[in-house]
């Protein structure tokens, strides 16, 4: 296996928490109608067209439409957003940290909307310390399609052999395989400690 030389880190469910039943809480009181809501109207495959950088009122119109009795939440999605981020993880932002201050090269590669990300940004400086992002709503691909890894590289100047993906999703994680990185899922910040010390990188 080749050494090392470039460590990537996700962001969302890596180095900050991200419930986005968190935001409807008081909106939609009952847990069974709350769940319903975000499994059939404002789901994962919607949300993550904004990811790819669909802009928010074109994403709430197609919704509308479908669904005119929940405009009101629709529309609380994005005004809401900032509840969905309920902390960051404080263990894996100290890893992070370390190895910065070790001289790694880290970058960060995320699925995330342009707007919310640098909402992000000004709540958790930390997402700004590593030497660049790429961020999928800006560049209009997603993880895990190879197009997105190869732009990482392409942007940064990574060799893939040397590259470490760190990201919570097991698809994310195949997908930079396929792209000849190397990479492990995120579990929490111990076994991600745990998990770099035995590749030979101590934190």
């Amino acid at each position: 296996m080749t050494p090392v030389k470039h460590i990537v880190f996700d962001i969302g469910m890596v180095l900050i928490g991200y419930e986005p039943d968190v935001a409807f809480r008081e909106l939609i009181p009952d847990a069974a109608e709350r769940k319903w809501f975000l499994e059939n109207v404002c789901t994962s495959a919607w949300n993550i067209e904004q990811d790819r950088g669909r802009k928010w009122p074109e994403a709430e119109a197609l919704l509308i439409a479908e669904y005119p009795d929940h405009e009101h939440n629709i529309r609380a999605f994005r005004q809401n957003w900032h509840m969905m981020i309920t902390h960051s993880i404080d263990g894996s932002v100290e890893i992070m940290r370390k190895l910065i201050a070790d001289g790694h090269d880290v970058t960060m590669l995320t699925n995330f909307a342009s707007d919310t990300l640098r909402e992000a940004w000004e709540r958790f400086p930390f997402l700004t310390e590593s030497r660049g992002v790429t961020i999928s709503g800006d560049i209009g691909l997603i993880k895990p399609d190879r197009a997105i890894y190869d732009h990482h590289v392409k942007t940064f100047g990574v060799d893939p052999a040397a590259t470490l993906f760190i990201d919570d999703s097991p698809k994310n994680v195949v997908g930079a395989q396929a792209a000849g990185w190397q990479s492990i899922q995120f579990i929490d910040p111990d076994t991600l400690r745990t998990d770099l010390n035995k590749l030979g990188i101590q934190v």
